[in-house]
């Protein structure tokens, strides 16, 4: 039959063509759909109860912690996650312990040296034990590094050691391996460097002198009966240490003489090298040690979404919920560090949870995990990546989200409004920048700023968060952040100096990127080997 004008065939494929596009741009909306729902209302309303006053800083192993971890657990539920493959509920628990001292003694020759007024010992760097020598010997700052050596030319093996704290400089620059300072010999890190160092050396124990303490505080001694909650890590041939033995100077001088110790002490002072100095003592040395070991425990708070025809392949979202705590009843709050990555990843689970309800669940199976410890030591993260709930095989990527609130005062390029630090996208995948970049360019247009990605970073800003612990084991990750500002690890980082505008923009840029990792047909490649150490 014949119609005038246009044929029915015709007719139809005018409005084929002119409808086409239209059903082209709602299919590659969805991802953008989801994201929006994602607001500045909701990442305000949770991270106002997350870094509230009732939840007292979140302090790792305290009740604030287990009251954070209690609300994330409470919404994980209500949006209906599931619990994670191997666990038992929402919180996957990691062993802590504080230690308490019971007894020392120390004798050196016939003097028998008082606790917390001749030396100290920290419970925590030592284990139930008894040590008999007949040699103590000086060896400078206890440090074997290739520019400087104080083990050089001398036999430790069944001795005690004796070291100052410090390291050691010339012409006002270290000598140490680097062109400023080693940190790796430095701080906390290098006590337990030279520690291991001294051990590996084959002494028996070590005495370390602070040569600018000619007494022991009482704050000293408080912390040297017992200790704070701490992370039990196992020990290994690479990580075993001796016990480590604060003395003051006079007792160091009773071992090796005044006029000789003081020779030492004046050139410890000025950092002078000491390595080439040789002190020996035969003495008979005892030294006995008792503490109790009291259990504590914290955790890592878990939930999962099934993936579709790849369930078995996973994508992590991650933040750190815990902080500083309390510090003589000041609340350090934590709205920046992490509170704000603690609630993007609840407001990214919602925007998944909702997608996978209306049909568009991803294909691979999403792991939202908010982790405590990290003020720490990245503990928690460091349990799961030891005891993962999932295989880490199959673990294409873990997305870090550690402080997306705030701006960097100390960037000067660019719109401080419109940025995210985009951090380790050029290690271990090739994938990952190419994504994450093509994911910003076509929705969220954000400055991705990779300063933090230079080896040479003095602040070592990789390192610092819970994604490392993936990154030490092959998966590829990114690490969001915004910067370090004037709040930062104080009790001002409160929700009232979040810019919510901004950190909206920044975490539907992180659902994306998860969006685009999850729903790609093969896993991210590992083509880039991991060659940076902590």
């Amino acid at each position: 039959m014949k119609q005038g004008g246009l044929s029915f065939f015709a007719y139809c494929l005018l409005l084929i063509v002119y409808f086409f596009p239209f059903a082209v741009k709602a299919q590659t909306d969805i991802p953008e759909k989801y994201a929006s729902t994602i607001t500045q209302g909701d990442l305000k309303k949770h991270l106002t109860i997350v870094a509230s006053a009732e939840m007292e800083g979140r302090e790792t192993a305290t009740p604030g912690q287990r009251k954070a971890a209690a609300y994330i657990e409470s919404q994980f539920k209500q949006i209906g996650l599931l619990q994670a493959p191997g666990l038992d509920g929402y919180q996957q628990s990691y062993p802590l312990f504080k230690d308490s001292m019971i007894m020392s003694n120390l004798k050196i020759g016939k003097k028998k040296y008082h606790f917390g007024k001749d030396y100290i010992v920290s419970p925590n760097a030592a284990e139930n034990q008894v040590i008999k020598s007949k040699q103590i010997i000086f060896v400078g700052y206890g440090i074997s590094d290739k520019n400087y050596d104080d083990y050089a030319g001398k036999d430790v093996k069944g001795k005690v050691v004796v070291y100052f704290n410090g390291e050691p400089k010339q012409d006002g620059k270290y000598l140490l391996s680097g062109t400023t300072r080693n940190s790796n010999w430095g701080g906390f890190s290098g006590a337990n460097k030279k520690a291991i160092m001294a051990k590996q050396k084959g002494a028996l124990a070590a005495f370390s002198i602070n040569p600018g303490m000619d007494s022991i505080s009482k704050t000293a001694l408080e912390n040297a009966k017992k200790t704070n909650v701490y992370f039990p890590r196992p020990v290994t041939k690479e990580n075993e240490k001796v016990i480590v033995i604060g003395i003051i100077p006079s007792t160091a001088r009773e071992i090796f003489g005044e006029a000789e110790f003081n020779d030492l002490l004046s050139k410890a002072k000025i950092s002078a090298p000491l390595n080439e100095l040789i002190h020996q003592r035969e003495v008979k040395l005892n030294f006995e040690y008792q503490k109790e070991k009291i259990p504590y425990s914290s955790t890592n708070v878990v939930g999962y979404l099934e993936g579709t025809d790849k369930k078995d392949e996973f994508v992590f979202l991650t933040g750190h919920y815990d902080h500083l705590g309390k510090r003589d009843s000041v609340i350090y709050y934590g709205a920046d560090d992490d509170g704000s990555g603690t609630v993007s990843v609840i407001e990214m689970a919602q925007a998944f949870a909702k997608a996978k309800a209306e049909g568009h669940g991803p294909r691979r199976s999403i792991v939202f995990m908010t982790v405590s410890g990290e003020e720490k030591g990245l503990w928690g993260s460091e349990y799961y990546s030891d005891h993962p709930l999932v295989p880490l095989d199959h673990t294409t990527v873990d997305l870090n989200t550690d402080m997306v609130g705030r701006i960097d005062p100390g960037r000067k390029v660019g719109d401080s409004m419109n940025y995210v630090y985009v951090i380790g996208d050029d290690k271990l995948s090739s994938d990952l920048k190419p994504i994450s970049s093509g994911v910003n360019s076509q929705y969220t247009h954000l400055e991705l700023d990779y300063k933090f990605n230079d080896p040479a970073d003095p602040e070592r800003i990789y390192f610092r968060s819970d994604h490392y612990n993936f990154a030490r084991k092959g998966v590829p990750i990114i690490f969001f952040f915004d910067g370090i500002h004037k709040d930062y690890h104080r009790p001002t980082d409160t929700v009232d100096k979040i810019n919510f505008d901004l950190m909206e923009k920044r975490v539907r840029f992180i659902f994306l990127t998860a969006w685009s990792i999850a729903n790609r047909d093969k896993m991210l490649k590992r083509d880039i080997p991991l060659v940076e150490t902590r």
